[in-house]
Order: structure tokens, then C-alpha cells, then sequence
């Protein structure tokens, strides 16, 4: 029979054990990459998740494709000119995003063109 002293130490190395796995995990975490990996999109019609590592890993995409507002590797936040209602100067956020996603998803043939391939509700 076991006794209670080698139950003691079993938990005591349990333990031990225990933290060192946690403090090894929370010491070599994965590093945070450059560029977002996912968005996620909120308008009104319907949630749009846009994944950055398949368009510039599996299509080759640089980063002036999409972004026409990149100075001294500082890209702005779309919505700082497009609003929620263009003009004859400045489409609107959600023309200017269907202007450019959906018309390269066309010009390519890759991607999808219909509503509900992107907004998902």
C-alpha cells in the first residue's frame, strides 16, 4: 500500500510539474504577426470576415493592391475618408470596399461576387 508521505511527494511533483508547464507556455508564446490575419467587417448587411494571409500568401497580393493610402508604411483606417455616404469626389466606405473586392474577385475570376458568399448574417 501506498503511503502518505509518497502520496505527498507525488503532489508536490504534480505541482511542480504543473507550474512549470504554465510558466513555459506563457513564456514562449507565439510571436504577433505584422499584419492582421482576420477581420472581421460589421455593416449592416451582415458580418464580413476578410482573411489577409490568403489574398497576400495565396494570390501574391502586395500590400498596394488594396491599400491606396499607404505613407512611410503607415496605412489609414478606411473609413477616416470614406464615409457612410459618398459623393462625386469620394465613394462611400461600402462602395469603395465593393468597387475594390468584388471587381478584383471578377477581373480574377477568383473569389466570390454574390452578396451572400461575403456577408454572412
Amino acid at each position: 500500500m501506498t503511503s502518505q508521505r509518497d502520496l505527498k511527494i507525488a503532489v508536490w511533483i504534480m505541482i511542480v510539474l504543473l507550474v512549470t508547464g504554465i510558466v513555459c507556455y506563457a513564456s514562449f508564446c507565439p510571436p504577433v504577426p505584422k499584419n492582421p490575419v482576420r477581420l472581421m467587417f460589421q455593416n449592416k448587411a451582415g458580418k464580413v470576415l476578410f482573411t489577409h494571409l490568403m489574398h497576400t500568401d495565396n494570390y501574391s497580393l502586395d500590400c498596394l493592391d488594396c491599400h491606396h493610402n499607404i505613407e512611410d508604411d503607415e496605412t489609414y483606417n478606411c473609413s477616416e475618408c470614406h464615409g457612410e455616404t459618398g459623393d462625386e469626389s469620394m465613394p462611400s466606405r461600402a462602395d469603395a470596399f465593393h468597387a475594390q473586392c468584388k471587381g478584383c474577385h471578377e477581373d480574377y475570376g477568383a473569389g466570390p461576387v454574390e452578396c451572400n458568399a461575403c456577408h454572412a448574417q
